[in-house]
């Protein structure tokens, strides 16, 4: 027992250190971040990959489904996003009328339905600085420089507050880091122990001797098994969020399955008992993921199984619809694609700087040393940075086989990134002047691209989208028997859960006549994309013309705006001319709002077609617009803007 003792004392903390006071500073702005809220809108699929429908679910009300979740051809699973989503949506519904009652405050607002997922979502991010924590914790590395630049990257400021299928991955990975880590701590001192044990055991002298070495044995915890549950069931709901989880999962299982490979106690029948029990052991997360999202998407009803007629045809496996969907390079197409380079060459130094940097000479290094046989000074295969290393560079060549590459795809590999380099980047009293002064360089750097990247992705990526949202909820509240008409331009599509509006597709009953019947929509809201601008107005004249002629034939009001980026201004309005019923009036901008879908000219000195209404610049017919004028000018281009469409009252459609 007291062997054992000390084997398992040895596993836990050496002592418990306090967290240092900086880095509760930088959760603490993580959290004001997420409060405030960020305005910036990163990629669409942080709303209609989970959160949009999630939330059509629960609210019964009008999202837009996007072709991932077609009933015909699912590629999402629902199981993830509704055990991470469900709950902060559920407070919001369930709490609502009571907050409504007695504060008058209401939850069902853009703010709360866009902060309160969020911040449930903040919360569960903590969970990966707790796994780095803990992995420092237990193979005695400085926590405190890494917790510091770990929380300080706006990968977690940002990335890890939305609601990005890539954020749960990120999460599961981390965890999964964690598991295996602790799994080969633990292994590596059993069978420390045990060879030890052994080796006395040969040279014990006396029956009573080997009688009390033997009983020590059998004192000594199991290891061979450890947490295989928890890691298959991780790993299946991993791959059923995102399949490209396999990539994350490769190295920490392979090294959970050769955990003391080589060593007399450890042989090739304990390997294939893990790889048995693995796969056993995920067959019921797995069964659970295919049966939630077979009855989901309607594979499966109550009827089928009252009638015992289950078919193959009954079940959905979203996971293989997935890979089957993106091995397709001509759909690929549709979404963009991408050098395969592009991962490593643009998305690393964009979301890891100098972290990428260093971890990209570390790479050419133990290249080197391999290729020159310096087996010796290269991470062991079996070592906690030999797994980080691994973790950090398989997901990313995996990824990079794919020609749709986006950067949100490998945040995850943040996590081995800033366990194995965090602490390199800070000075510590053995280092020369020379390296001080280059690590305070790689500070200055780290800390002033995460503050840009942190600015822009969280405020400014897309930022009119949300404000302008907000407004039109509250006008559409208070804009009742009539219709509104919302035409989008060269920007991101609008989250239509944020405006609560009644579902269209719900059957309602009325209470006193029993009639069944549907709501007809009052909002309506009209995705163009990039369209060019003469089919864009065709479709502004096909709208108008409905709705003018609603107006005329049962009294039904209307607004239709248009809402388009600051620098296409001058082209709507040269469009617009070419029809001269219809009159185009500035409703409402919102600053700043970047998008590369409309990234506007920079203007030449003669180019004064901004210059009316700037408060910066003086207008004067007779000079050429200055530098700084020229400059200022470019910059109030970025920005959204709303226009007002209205019939000319001197015709009538």
């Amino acid at each position: 027992m007291f062997l054992k003792g000390n084997i398992l004392k040895s596993i836990k903390f050496k002592n418990t250190v306090p967290l240092p006071f900086s880095y509760w500073v930088l959760v603490t702005l993580r959290f004001a971040l997420t409060l405030l809220p960020q305005t910036g809108y990163i990629h669409p699929d942080e709303y209609f990959q989970n959160v949009e429908v999630i939330a059509g679910d629960i609210f019964d009300v009008d999202v837009a489904r996007t072709w991932e979740f077609d009933p015909k051809f699912p590629i999402r699973n629902i199981f993830v996003p509704k055990l991470i989503l469900g709950p902060p949506l559920f407070i919001i519904r369930i709490l609502n009328p009571f907050i409504k009652h007695y504060f008058e405050i209401d939850l069902r607002s853009p703010y709360f339905l866009l902060v309160i997922p969020r911040l449930f979502i903040c919360i569960l991010s903590l969970i990966n600085d707790y796994c780095l924590y803990k992995l420092c914790i237990m193979y005695g590395q400085n926590f405190r420089n890494r917790l510091k630049i770990f929380a300080s990257s706006y990968v977690v400021l940002i990335y890890c507050c939305r609601s990005f299928s890539n954020t749960f991955e990120m999460l599961f990975f981390s965890i999964l880091l964690y598991l295996v880590g602790d799994c080969m701590l633990k292994s590596d001192n059993v069978i420390y122990h045990q060879e030890y044990l052994q080796e006395k055991y040969k040279h014990a002298v006396t029956p009573m001797e080997r009688v009390r070495i033997y009983k020590m044995q059998t004192h000594l915890p199991h290891h061979s098994l450890n947490n295989v549950l928890s890691l298959a069931s991780l790993v299946v709901i991993g791959i059923f969020n995102r399949p490209t989880f396999i990539g994350f999962a490769l190295i920490p299982i392979f090294f959970w399955l050769h955990r003391g490979i080589g060593s007399k106690i450890v042989g090739f029948a304990d390997f294939h008992a893990r790889i048995f029990m693995l796969v056993v052991c995920g067959i019921p997360m797995v069964l659970l993921c295919i049966l939630v999202d077979s009855a989901y998407y309607g594979y499966l009803t109550l009827a089928d199984i009252e009638s015992l007629q289950i078919s193959w045809s009954n079940w959905v496996v979203t996971p293989l619809n997935f890979l089957r969907y993106n091995t397709d390079v001509r759909k690929l197409t549709k979404h963009g694609i991408h050098p395969r380079w592009l991962h490593l060459a643009v998305n690393v130094p964009i979301l890891f700087n100098v972290l990428g940097f260093l971890a990209g000479c570390a790479v050419i290094l133990n290249t080197y040393r391999f290729v020159k046989g310096q087996y010796t000074k290269m991470p062991k295969i079996q070592s906690i940075r030999g797994l980080m290393l691994l973790s950090a560079i398989t997901p990313l060549a995996v990824l990079s086989l794919f020609p749709h590459q986006e950067a949100r795809f490998i945040i995850p590999i943040l996590v081995p990134l800033v366990y194995l380099y965090g602490n390199s980047i800070h000075i510590c009293a053995a280092d020369d002047m020379d390296l001080k002064t280059l690590k305070k360089l790689l500070i200055i750097i780290w800390y002033s691209l995460n503050i840009i990247f942190a600015i822009f992705f969280g405020f400014i990526h897309q930022g009119g989208i949300y404000p302008f949202i907000n407004d039109l909820y509250y006008e559409n509240k208070g804009s009742h028997g009539s219709h509104m008409h919302v035409i989008t331009t060269h920007s991101y599509s609008i989250p239509t859960y944020l405006l609560q509006l009644e579902s269209t597709t719900k059957i309602w009953k009325d209470r006193t006549t029993k009639h069944s019947f549907t709501i007809a929509p009052s909002t309506f809201i009209h995705k163009y994309g990039s369209l060019p601008m003469d089919q864009l107005f065709m479709n502004v004249d096909e709208v108008l013309s409905n709705a003018e002629m609603r107006y005329h034939k049962y009294k039904k009001k209307y607004k239709l705006y248009v809402v388009s980026p600051c620098s296409l201004e001058k082209k709507l309005f040269r469009e617009v001319s070419k029809y001269q019923y219809i009159n185009l009036l500035e409703h409402s901008s919102y600053y700043p709002h970047f998008c590369t879908e409309a990234f506007p000219n920079f203007p030449s000195e003669d180019d004064k077609s901004c210059v009316k209404g700037s408060k910066f610049i003086s207008y004067n017919a007779q000079t050429d617009l200055t530098m700084l004028e020229r400059i200022s000018c470019f910059i109030n281009q970025f920005c959204l803007k709303v226009f007002h469409v209205k019939v000319n009252e001197t015709y009538t459609l």
